[in-house]
């Protein structure tokens, strides 16, 4: 599931529209992850969002996994709750992957290791951690991320905080999890530092999440 609702304010334009390794910012998020072949993708946007859907249009997002969410100004929560509410995820899947859209920068290892420690730990809620810290993508059991949809807290953070007994991390040196775009300058650095992760526009796609 891939978090795309945010207004990039403090970019001043859609940072997920950006460009990145031969494609967009959104655009290398999806190749990245199919070639992880998850059982689906489904992107999280804002209702109104035309240029994003122009860009899933573009890039072959089937407008059944995209997850549109009324109000994302409530914040990145609200299309949390979306998606844990939505009625389009495919029966079968027993986890679920909560990965912000603006993560381009992630080392394919990264997100391979982290899978493989969900896999060896598959009743708890995964995480990466670098220098003592929990960083996202989160992966969640069903029963977790179900309850996304009906929980009273008011943020990811304070959700699992309330289930610490059932949270795990796995120790993963990517600098690239203490990163967030949120300006032009994070960006620029991004583009400096971790362009090298790109792994560009031709990878295969093979599967969903």
């Amino acid at each position: 599931m891939l978090l795309a609702a945010g207004k990039s304010g403090r970019m001043g334009k859609s940072k997920l529209l950006l460009p990145w390794a031969g494609t967009s910012v959104v655009g290398h998020q999806l190749h990245t992850w199919q070639q992880l072949r998850p059982g689906q993708i489904a992107v999280v946007r804002a209702e109104a969002d035309q240029a994003l859907l122009t860009e899933l249009d573009r890039l072959g997002v089937a407008r059944h996994d995209q997850i549109t969410n009324p109000r994302p100004e409530l914040g990145m929560f609200s299309s949390i709750r979306c998606a844990a509410q939505w009625r389009g995820w495919d029966q079968g899947l027993t986890h679920w992957v909560i990965t912000l859209g603006d993560q381009p920068h992630l080392r394919l290892e990264t997100l391979r290791t982290l899978l493989h420690f969900s896999a060896t730990n598959p009743d708890q809620v995964c995480q990466p951690r670098r220098l003592g810290w929990p960083h996202h993508p989160v992966v969640l059991p069903r029963k977790f991320f179900l309850e996304l949809g009906v929980t009273p807290a008011h943020t990811l953070k304070d959700y699992l905080a309330g289930i610490p007994g059932e949270v795990t991390c796995c120790e993963i040196d990517d600098a690239g999890l203490e990163l967030d775009l949120d300006t032009p300058a994070d960006y620029a650095r991004a583009l400096a530092r971790f362009s090298d992760n790109a792994s560009g526009p031709d990878a295969r796609a093979a599967g969903a999440i």
